[in-house]
């Protein structure tokens, strides 16, 4: 009997050590970051950008602490960002991380920014460049990686979910689709099926909605993209199918520009309107989906009646929507930082998907991630085929040509201009 006991005994013992053995040894999801320095180490890192506030960023801050906690990470705002980075680069208190633009690349007043940041892509740095959709990297012309995207940037349209419900309409994927969309609601009462801002050329609805399908229509002719690029007269012709399709869309009554005009800028403005409650579709930039959080408490037609809502590429042919892929805000590591080490750590514990994904989504921002599931904000762009996914990083198109079709597509699209004079002018607007 006695010795019955003890292998009962021995027996429960077994099974509550092998229970809980696993408990003990589960390594949490936060910890997939291993630290490769001292963690005692103490020291200063300073990350500077252009705006006002960064608590997304002061976020990540707090969860890298809880490897080095005696590492003090800041954020600094600098004045005239774009102007002044050199400046600051070249002095005293130059920043250990600092925000970077693709557009500055190849520009003489921006070379210091390109100058200063190290070589990301070098292995022995260990930052995974792997989670970040490769389409969206710069592309220099010595290989090297002088900026990383944090966040990503795209055209679209926020979604009233809950009129689409109530209606029993089903987001359009096709042009046709569109123009059915916005007659369907039309005839259900309401004046403005899709809105945007189009008092001014910049971010107006026209280049919005026409530049993802102006891209599709030169990204894989190279010899157009060189024409472009140069600001050759005879490059305007390219512009033409977007300037007839721009035409098309006004004349399918998709929206009402007088009532367009109403709108007093592409951020705030738009935000507000479209939390109004009664415009399904509100053509916008992902910066202004960025906003849309914070603004909800301003709204009172949106505190009194709150509806879900999400962003989706506007479909402007009848072969699907064109998902423009651009970085949004990019991070360069200063390679003459007092704490070099520590600034390529706090990158190598930002760049995953895991970490890149949560700031985006505290920001309102689209993840630069390949995975965007995470965000059911912008989940719409990661259904997009991916031959329909184009991005000036790939194929070259320059902000230079952008600013032609921008204030080619305005005049046509107010009617201060027609297609022929407005595709005559290419190469003369102002830049």
């Amino acid at each position: 009997m006695k010795r019955l006991m003890c292998i009962c005994l021995t027996i429960l013992m077994l099974l509550g050590m092998t229970a809980c053995g696993p408990k003990e040894q589960e390594t949490p999801a936060e910890e997939g970051f291993t630290p490769s320095l001292d963690t005692s180490f103490t020291c200063y890192v300073n990350v500077a950008g252009g705006y006002d506030n960064f608590e997304a960023l002061e976020a990540e801050f707090d969860r890298f602490n809880e490897y080095y906690p005696n590492v003090e990470l800041r954020y600094t705002k600098i004045d005239d960002y774009n102007n002044m980075i050199g400046t600051v680069l070249n002095g005293n208190e130059a920043p250990d991380i600092y925000v970077n633009y693709s557009w500055m690349y190849g520009r003489e007043q921006y070379q210091s920014s390109i100058d200063h940041a190290e070589d990301l892509s070098d292995p022995a740095l260990g930052i995974d460049l792997d989670c970040i959709r490769s389409n969206i990297i710069l592309n220099t012309e010595d290989g090297t990686r002088p900026m990383v995207p944090v966040f990503s940037n795209t055209y679209g349209m926020l979604i009233n979910n809950d009129l689409f419900e109530k209606e029993g309409l089903s987001i359009p994927t096709t042009y046709q689709e569109l123009v059915e969309v916005c007659n369907a609601f039309r005839e259900q009462g309401y004046e403005n099926p899709m809105m945007g801002f189009s008092k001014e050329e910049t971010t107006s609805l026209f280049t919005l909605t026409i530049y993802p399908f102006f891209c599709g229509t030169v990204a894989h002719d190279a010899d157009a993209i060189k024409k472009l690029n140069a600001l050759d007269s005879s490059a305007g012709e390219y512009m033409r199918p977007s300037l007839e399709k721009i035409v098309q869309f006004l004349n399918d009554g998709c929206v009402n520009l007088d009532n367009c005009a109403q709108i007093e800028n592409n951020y705030d403005a738009v935000i507000l309107r479209f939390f109004e409650g009664d415009v399904p579709m509100m053509i916008c930039s992902g910066d202004a989906v960025s906003g849309t959080k914070k603004r909800e408490s301003r709204s009172e037609s949106f505190i009194a009646n709150p509806f879900s809502y999400r962003f989706a590429p506007v479909p402007m042919s009848d072969e699907g929507a064109v998902f423009l892929d651009m970085p949004n805000l990019q991070f360069s590591v200063n390679k003459n930082s007092q704490n070099l080490d520590m600034a390529n750590e706090f990158m190598r514990f930002l760049i995953t998907s895991e970490e890149l994904s949560e700031m985006a989504q505290n920001k309102g921002l689209m993840s630069p991630t390949k995975d965007l599931s995470f965000n059911s904000m912008y989940a719409a762009f990661g259904t997009v085929p991916e031959s329909r996914i184009l991005s000036p990083e790939v194929f070259g198109l320059t902000d230079n040509a952008v600013k032609q079709l921008r204030q080619a597509v305005y005049g046509v699209g107010t009617g201060t201009i027609t297609i022929d004079e407005a595709i005559a002018a290419f190469g003369t607007f102002a830049q």
